[in-house]
Formats: structure tokens, sequence, C-alpha cells
């Protein structure tokens, strides 16, 4: 090994606790708004189209502008971007704070999504850059991953106990203390990574923009479907988005420097990790939402005791990422994640026996068994997306594979929203009274939500047959949802050991097979750190008065 494998020391992990606030931010505020809907409503009046973009234009542009910027990262320097971004998304986040209309706050979402795309890819690409040795890297990113997703999970808790207590504005204030913190620490723990311009080359505005269509245009197309269902225009913005995609894909390949270097495609093991990151994310949030609906309006739930109840989650991830880090010395990956996605399939089929009754440990123990298969599976399949990349292109790949969780977690949305929507409308037109069904409102018929507020307006004996016939309608669209979450989950489950089994994190192992590319027998393996490679980074780092990130300091003993 060369001594860029050198093992970490304190400041580093202390640089790693910094750098895992970036995340957990950027995930907390896709789903603080949640709760704050009403009381935002009550305060601005937006009008419906007005609320949607309230919600949704935040995950718009983070989505869309996460290539882009992590390529400006790698550019520019990941420190660099990562203390811009946090400064605009403070100032952001305060903006969104004391908004007085509808139309600011949404300039302020948007704000707050740009800065997020630059937090993201730079924040995980100096985790790439800080941590040398294999074992440390792994056990950071795992630390990494979980704090998005405990962002994700204290989103709603945090949102609930901070509207008890003060206004709306505070669900968005409170990143401003954070935000902070990040502003002091990042100096002076995070070193900067630059990269010569030789080797990375210069901003492709083109390349930007055709990212940034392709990812909005899948986006907004796939979340279009979920709500209105697929209609002309959701299957319209789905294909150009695709289109745009492949022009993207195809521009790379005549370039010297591409934003995303499709000869990574050749490892064998870069496409499939994309992939099952899609699938994993395809399970946990399209089907999130079944989850939350259940507790509320099945169940009667508030939205406090549902968010507390739902914490267990990244609670037993935080317990088991860790096992599976470790475990992945000994045992081939591609092994622990197939398990971990089989433990999906449990959730899945724990969910297929819910019923309108009561029954806490069979919905928050799937629910637990989904989000811990997806918290443990990422970490493991962002380590073999990142290890394969050259150090100076981490941002860039950092950022493909948050793009794949962002498009996974809409096209989850969109196929899980579409099947349970229509099980939902069928099975309540079926189980209601005729009586009542000629006074129920069309909006009841399409969500369990409308269904319950008109319950509740109709009163007496129809607003409770109305209740009742929703509640088993809904849980009947869930357990629907919940077998084609146990086929997805199964496929990736099969898919990880076809395609990923050829990995190998084992001290001193053998290459089970070569990689497609021209790189050999081993992507990044042990023999990276010959005389050849360390001779040739040594010359580079000379030439820099910081860290140089480059290709040959990515040898970190996974055999492929």
């Amino acid at each position: 090994m060369t001594s860029s494998n050198a093992s970490a020391g304190r400041r580093e992990w202390f640089a790693l606790a910094a750098l895992t606030l970036s995340p957990l931010l950027v995930a907390m505020d896709i789903t603080v708004l949640y709760f704050a809907v009403p009381s935002i409503a009550g305060a601005l009046q937006p009008t419906g189209v007005e609320q949607l973009w309230m919600i949704d234009i935040y995950g718009f542009v983070l989505a869309g502008m996460l290539i882009t910027m992590g390529n400006i990262g790698d550019i520019i320097g990941r420190r660099r971007l990562i203390m811009i971004g946090s400064a605009l998304f403070g100032l952001a986040s305060a903006l969104a704070a004391f908004s007085t209309s509808p139309e600011m706050l949404i300039v302020a979402r948007a704000l707050q999504g740009l800065a997020g795309s630059t937090l993201m890819p730079s924040a995980l690409g100096l985790v790439r850059n800080t941590f040398h040795d294999e074992k440390q890297r792994r056990s950071a990113i795992a630390v990494f991953s979980i704090g998005s997703a405990m962002g994700v999970s204290l989103g709603p808790v945090v949102g609930g106990v901070l509207l008890s207590n003060f206004w709306w504005g505070s669900v968005f204030l409170i990143n401003v203390p954070v935000i902070a913190v990040l502003l002091v620490a990042i100096p002076l723990l995070v070193s900067e990574v630059r990269t010569p311009k030789a080797k990375i080359g210069s901003f492709d505005v083109l390349s930007s923009l055709l990212s940034l269509v392709a990812a909005l245009a899948l986006v907004w197309g796939l979340k279009e479907a979920a709500t209105s269902g697929i209609g002309t225009f959701s299957a319209g913005s789905i294909v150009i988005g695709l289109v745009v995609a492949a022009v993207f894909v195809l521009r790379q390949t005549h370039l010297s420097h591409p934003m995303i270097d499709p000869g990574l495609f050749r490892s064998r093991g870069f496409g499939p990790t994309l992939f099952l990151t899609l699938a994993s994310f395809f399970c946990v949030v399209g089907f999130g939402m079944f989850t939350t609906q259940y507790l509320l309006e099945v169940l009667g739930m508030s939205p406090m005791e549902a968010g507390l109840w739902l914490l267990i989650t990244p609670v037993l991830a935080g317990v088991f990422a860790p096992i599976a880090t470790n475990l992945v010395n000994t045992v081939r990956p591609a092994y622990v994640i197939a398990v971990m996605f089989l433990i999906g399939v449990g959730g899945f089929a724990a969910m297929t026996q819910l019923t309108v009754d009561r029954n806490l440990l069979l919905v928050l123990g799937g629910a637990a068994a989904i989000g811990v298969s997806s918290s443990v599976v990422l970490p493991l399949l962002t380590d073999m997306v990142v290890s394969v990349a050259p150090a100076e292109r981490a941002g860039s790949v950092a950022a493909l594979q948050r793009t794949a969780q962002e498009l996974g977690g809409a096209f989850g949305i969109a196929v899980f929203g579409s099947i349970g929507a229509a099980v939902y409308g069928s099975a309540l037109i079926t189980d209601l009274p005729k009586g009542v069904a000629a006074v129920v409102p069309e909006a009841a018929r399409e969500t369990i939500g409308a269904a319950t507020a008109a319950a509740g307006r109709l009163g007496g004996e129809q607003g409770a047959a109305l209740l009742t016939a929703a509640r088993a309608a809904f849980t009947a669209s869930l357990t629907t949802a919940a077998l084609v979450g146990v086929g997805v989950a199964l496929v990736a489950a099969v898919v990880t050991v076809v395609r990923l089994r050829h990995i190998s994190y084992a001290e001193n192992g053998s290459t089970d097979g070569s990689t497609d590319g021209s790189e050999g027998g081993s992507a990044d393996g042990p023999e990276k750190g010959s005389a050849d490679g360390s001779e040739k980074g040594e010359q580079e780092a000379a030439q820099e008065p910081v860290p140089v990130a480059d290709a040959e300091s990515r040898g970190n003993g996974v055999t492929r």
C-alpha cells in the first residue's frame, strides 16, 4: 500500500461529523414541510398550484442540478463549493422563514434546492478524499449515508415539535444555526482537494444544460404521473427526459474531459450498482407514503406520534449499517446486499398482511425492515460507485448516484402511487353503500385524506360509513402495492448476486472476473498502488500546494 492509504486520525473523524451535517440538512428539508403545509396555507393563502410548487420545487431543482454541481465542485474545489452552497442554503432558509407571499416562498425553496445540490456531491466527494484506507472509508460512507436517512426521518419529527411551539417559519429557520456551525467547522477540519486543470478540463455548459433538462423532465414527468396518472404531458416529459439523457451520454463519449466518463460503465459493477441504487430508493421512497398515510389515516395517529414511531428505522439502521460495513471485509458484499434486499422482501410481505385493525408490531416491523434494508444497502453501493471512479471525479460520480436516488424515488412514487390510486378508487366504490356513494365528492374517491375530510363534513352514519370504507379501501391499496415491492426487492436481490458477486473486499483476495474495459483484471485493486502509480502520484502532489486527487490514488483493496 502507498501512503495514500494511511489511516485517518481524530481530525478526519471530526471532519466526517461536520460533512455529515450537509446530507442531514438537505434530506430533512425534503420532508420537514409535510406537516407545515396547513399552517403555511393558512398564513400565505396559496392557490392549489402554488402549494404544489412550494412542496415540489425543492426536489426538482435539487435533482436537476446535482450532476452540474458535482462537476463544478471537481473543477473549483469541493470545499470551496460546499462553503458557497452552505452560505446560500442558510440565506435561502432565512428567506423561506420570513416569506410574506407564496411566490416568495417558492423562490426561497428553489434557492434551497440549488444550494442543496452543491452540498450533497461535494460532501461525499470530500469524504472519499479524506478517508484513504478502504475499511475506514466504508465506515465513513456508512455514517454519511445514515445521516441522510436520519434527515428524512427527522424532518417530520422536527417539524412537528417546532410547529407545536413556534410559527411555521421555524421549520426553515432551524437550518441557520446548523449552517453557521458548518461554515466554521469545514475550513478548520477539511482540506481542499483541487485537481490540475489539465486532468479535468473546463466546465462544459452544454453538458450541464443537457443533464439539467434530462433530470428535470424525468422527475417532473414521473411525479406528474403519480399525481394525475399517465397522460400526454407526463408521458411526453418522460420521453423528452430519456431522449435528452441519451444525447447527454452520447456527447460524453466525444469529449476529452467528459462530465461523466462513459468508460466507468465498462467496469462490471458500475452500471448494476447505479441500477440497484435506483431500485432501493424505488422501494423505500415509493412505498413510504403508504406507511405514513396508514398510520395517520387508518390508525388515526397524530403526526407527532407517527413520526416518533417511525424513528425506529434510523435507530436500527444505525445499529446494522456498521455491522454490514465490517461484514463485507470477510463476506463478498454482493451476498450482504442481497440478504438486505431479502429483508426488504420480508418487510413488504409483512405489509401485505395488514388490515384496518391496529397491529403496531406488524406495520412498524414491516416499515423498519424496508427502511433498514435501504439504509444498509446504500452505503455499500455508494462505496462501490465512488471507489471505482478516479478521485478527481468523485464529486461528479457521487452526483450521478444521487441523481439515481432521486429518479428511483420519483419512479417509485409514480408506480406505487398509480397502483394504489387504482385499487383505492375501485375498492371504495365497491364497499360504499349506495346511499352514501351518491353524496361522496369526487376527491374522496381519489385519496383517503379527502375521504376523511368528507366524512367529517357528512357526519352521522353516512360519515362513519364513508370513513370505514375509505380505510378498508386504502388498506387494500397498500397490500397490493406491497406485492409490487416484494417483486422489485426480489429482482434486486437476484441482480445483486448475478452482477456483483465478482467484487471482493477481502484482504489479499483474488479477482473472480475482469472488468470489461481496458484496465484488465482489476478496476481499482491493490496493484494500483505499485511503484508506477505511487511515483506518478508523488510527482503530481509536488506540483500542488494542496492535496491533489489523482487517478492512481484510488487503489483501495477492492478486487473486481
